[in-house]
């Protein structure tokens, strides 16, 4: 559990009193300041004029139900998270909640555990949208999403070199990575940049192929030449003539089709599958594999001498992990690339949903990434894909640190309302008890596990030595000295990448833009 929000407002939607006397008790020992509605007109017309956080909403309802008042809510309070409330859980009530747009649904009767969970992930929700609207940019400009080639990282930087060293000549390149990192989309950056681009370009996967019909695919066949061969049939090689072929999975290709790939490359000429005459070609070849092939040179499965002559330049495109500092980049350009043929209303993503993003292990690389963000993209409520949205594995790699929510005596069930009327924890039950204010980049957020201070003495000693540093001398500016600092490292080991050190040092990116000007950073 993490964190919650201080001090949120949260609206009651219900029309029964005991139901909004019961949820206003509880939610209020929680600091949050609490609302209530007994209708759908009403609920309105107050989610208008406060703009709530959060709102827990009957959905059976005198006049106008609670999803008929969820669809007027999104337009009159948007940013709210929506949680419904229903005694039936049934399969109609969960569709048309979520396709409303509610944040989430909880069926009664409930415990007060389950509401304080539900209010404090949606008002967590709440803040990590708002704060992404607050400080979303736009990561790629106009030439970045033509090329659609994506990555400000050095690995990526070094490729991008040498696509442009290569390009313009006819050398055969070997494209090497894992399954899913973009090769065919290196091998066409190398054909725009060629001049050949005016050519056809040609991808063949030779994993997907069949045995016997990759050779009659690739340099064709005459009539009679096999069974079911009625007329002749010009293959990839010919039709290619002039432009590039892009040999995908060629590590798959049988030892024999691999000795006519070798002389179209050597000879510049094929021949046809039951053919007696070679045919000239001019074709650029670029072969691509996510095997090991010098391990299969070694072991005879693929040819010493085809190796030899496809991997005059080798490129080699590193895995997602290995370049976590592109996954923004790479998330705003699937994001626009969808906004761009309507599949999508979603423009951003969450700080916390990119921490996530940047901490997962990615075994699919970019092709896994693409596919989570269409997934998520389906499911956000609005415009912003949020942590929530992701699926578990993604979620538990978030870097955000949260605190553990305290555990306190709440009230127990009661089964006619859902919630008990009976005992709750001590304090002032009638409104709010603030909390002291806390600034989020204090000393202690800021300071990291592993440093030789903390491991010396330990924690609560640093923190004594320093206070005391501060009250006898407090023209050393020990703060600003530590604070300035743990921005420093992040940033060094982000190779300045705001968005990876605002999620490492738990602050937004507008309070570390204030803090690089402040202290005159440099990185």
């Amino acid at each position: 559990m993490g964190t919650k929000p201080k001090n949120a407002t949260i609206l009651i939607i219900d029309d029964d009193a005991e139901i909004r006397y019961s949820l206003h008790r509880v939610l209020s020992t929680r600091q949050y300041e609490v609302l209530s509605a007994a209708g759908g007109e009403e609920g309105l017309a107050l989610a208008e004029k406060k703009k709530p956080q959060v709102i827990f909403l009957d959905n059976r309802m005198e006049g106008m139900s609670g999803l008929e008042t969820l669809q007027h809510l999104r337009s009159v309070s948007p940013a709210t998270m929506v949680i419904l409330m229903t005694a039936y859980g049934t399969t109609q009530t969960a569709i048309e909640a979520m396709k409303f747009g509610a944040f989430d649904y909880i069926i009664k009767p409930f415990d007060s555990k389950k509401v304080f969970d539900l209010a404090d992930k949606a008002s967590r929700a709440h803040k990590d949208l708002k704060q992404a609207g607050d400080e979303y940019t736009t990561l790629l400009d106009s030439d970045d999403y033509q090329e659609g080639m994506v990555g400000s990282s050095e690995i990526m930087q070094e490729v991008f070199k040498i696509i442009g060293q290569v390009a313009a000549t006819d050398v055969t390149v070997m494209i090497t990575g894992e399954s899913g990192t973009g090769k065919e989309l290196v091998a066409r950056s190398l054909w725009q940049h060629s001049h050949r681009a005016d050519k056809t370009f040609i991808p063949v996967n030779c994993a997907a192929i069949p045995e016997n019909l990759i050779e009659s695919d690739l340099f064709g066949h005459e009539k009679g030449s096999f069974t079911g061969a009625t007329r002749q049939r010009i293959g990839k090689f010919e039709q290619c003539d002039g432009g590039t072929i892009f040999l995908d999975e060629i590590g798959d290709m049988s030892l024999s089709t691999q000795t006519k790939i070798l002389r179209a490359i050597q000879e510049g000429e094929i021949q046809r599958v039951g053919g007696s005459r070679t045919v000239k070609t001019d074709v650029r070849l670029i072969a691509a594999t996510n095997k090991d092939i010098e391990k299969m040179v070694v072991d005879k499965t693929f040819r010493e001498d085809l190796y030899y002559r496809l991997n005059v330049v080798r490129i080699k495109i590193p895995p997602l992990r290995e370049r976590s500092v592109d996954i923004p980049q790479l998330a705003d350009y699937i994001l626009q690339r969808m906004n761009k043929v309507g599949k999508s209303r979603v423009r951003k993503i969450s700080n916390e949903g990119l921490s996530a993003l940047t901490s997962y292990d990615w075994p699919g690389n970019v092709r896994e990434l693409e596919n989570l963000i269409y997934r998520c993209a389906v499911v956000a409520q609005g415009d912003t894909i949020l942590l929530n949205d992701f699926p578990q594995e993604v979620r538990d790699c978030a870097r955000v640190q949260m605190d553990s929510t305290p555990e306190i005596e709440v009230p127990q069930l009661q089964e006619t309302t859902g919630i008990a009327a009976g005992p709750v924890p001590e304090g002032d039950m009638g409104g709010i008890t603030k909390e002291p204010e806390t600034s989020s980049e204090s000393l202690s957020e800021l300071a990291t596990e592993g440093e030789p201070l903390w491991n010396e003495v330990g924690l609560q000693e640093a923190y004594d030595i320093l206070y005391e540093r501060i009250r006898k001398d407090s023209d050393k500016s020990i703060l600003h000295a530590m604070e300035r600092e743990m921005i420093r490292r992040a940033l060094k080991e982000t190779g300045g990448n705001q968005v990876k050190t605002s999620a490492i040092l738990g602050i937004t990116r507008s309070t570390l833009r204030k803090r690089i000007e402040q202290f005159s950073l440099k990185y």
